[in-house]
């Protein structure tokens, strides 16, 4: 296990009807409130209200920017960071999924920077603490509600890049499963979808000796591939919303990579395809990552026999570890076929022409990865894979 630093200091508060505690604890920052969120769902399932309501019952101010989108754009980064300077923001609450939260990471930080914060993605500046950032969840994804990272859409360069840095850890997030009920079941898959790729992520290591986050993270795998069943059979089913919820919390929190030397290369591909094609991220990466664990098998086949037999409940029945770690990732690509997840790029209506682009943006900063640094070339193979 390597040595590390543990860090999270975001406040959460998990459970039914924790939404009405947002009036109270966003007025304890201050009186003026920037109210973000996406093409206004919440409006149609009533949060808006809600939300509105507990804050004006505490006399706070409220300002807003809607329009979020998915892959959230530095457009809509910009004109947060412009309402805060303007009408002296005291506290952001965003609320959403991920695209929301991480734009309105973004958001807070640039609301005290001087110049433009895509400087944060191209390293020009650095990340510095912002306004206080409160959030409701409103779609289990991507943890945005308890870790450092964003990653936003350049859209005039076509760029999709991340920032990670405590700097930008919410402030607190509430986390209430009611919020999810009605989630579309294409959302929720990809959500799914988007949790156990991030468990793969930190799973799929070359660390010695890791055997409690190895542990830990294959227990939350085996829940999610547990639960998701009832929740896309019953949506409103709270208790399998909840636990949905919470693993993708748990997934992204820092916590199952500490101490480990954690992957990350095919979140780095997805982005290249979402930055072209504005496909859902969750969708990408259900795509790309059986085609990654096939590339890397032969490095840590270990790894993949262990995956099989302690997630898949798979049988040795004699077969090698690389024999049984092919059937562990077939099994991966079948269960995202059967939830109804894309596992190839001629699904979501991509073809071969940009790969060889995507393929160098991808490792334009270097290669990528620590299972096996992706070059280029490697980069290409997997994409012509997924074909």
């Amino acid at each position: 296990m390597n040595n590390f630093e543990i860090y999270n200091p975001t406040r959460v508060f998990f459970g039914k009807d924790e939404t009405e505690r947002v009036g109270k604890e966003c007025a304890s920052y201050g009186k003026k409130v920037l109210l973000t969120f996406g093409g206004g769902s919440i409006k149609k399932t009533g949060l808006y209200d809600r939300v509105i309501n507990l804050l004006r019952v505490e006399n706070m101010e409220v300002f807003e920017l809607s329009g979020i989108q998915p892959n959230p754009r530095l457009s809509s980064v910009r004109k947060g960071v412009d309402i805060c300077k303007k009408e002296g923001i005291d506290i952001i609450l965003a609320v959403g999924g991920g695209s929301v939260l991480d734009a309105s990471k973004i958001i807070a930080t640039g609301a005290r920077y001087n110049g433009d914060p895509w400087d944060f993605f191209t390293k020009k500046a650095n990340p510095k603490p912002g306004l206080p950032l409160g959030t409701i969840l409103t779609l289990a994804a991507t943890g945005s509600e308890m870790n450092h990272n964003a990653v936003i859409t350049n859209e005039e360069t076509e760029e999709k890049w991340a920032v990670v840095d405590p700097a930008i850890f919410p402030t607190f997030s509430i986390l209430d499963p009611v919020n999810t009920f009605s989630v579309p079941r294409d959302q929720t898959i990809n959500g799914i979808c988007d949790i156990l790729a991030h468990l793969f992520e930190q799973y799929f290591h070359n660390t010695p000796e890791s055997p409690i986050q190895d542990r830990m993270n294959e227990a939350i795998m085996t829940t999610v591939i547990e639960y998701t069943p009832r929740v896309l059979s019953k949506g409103d089913d709270y208790d399998a919303r909840a636990v949905i919820m919470w693993a993708g919390t748990l997934a992204l929190n820092h916590l199952l990579e500490s101490g480990v030397d954690d992957d990350w290369s095919t979140h780095n591909i997805q982005h290249e395809l979402s930055a072209l094609y504005d496909i859902p991220h969750g969708a990408g990466l259900a795509i790309i990552f059986p085609q990654w664990m096939k590339y890397v098998l032969d490095i840590i086949p270990h790894k993949f026999a262990h995956f099989g037999e302690r997630v898949w409940d798979l049988s040795r029945d004699g077969k090698t570890d690389r024999e049984l770690g092919m059937s562990a990732i077939e099994q991966t690509k079948a269960w995202f076929q059967k939830i109804g997840a894309p596992v190839s790029l001629k699904e979501v209506n991509i073809g071969p022409e940009r790969l060889e682009e995507m393929a160098e943006k991808a490792v334009c900063r270097g290669p990528l990865g620590s299972v096996k640094p992706l070059y280029k070339e490697d980069v290409l193979n997997i994409l012509q894979m997924c074909l």
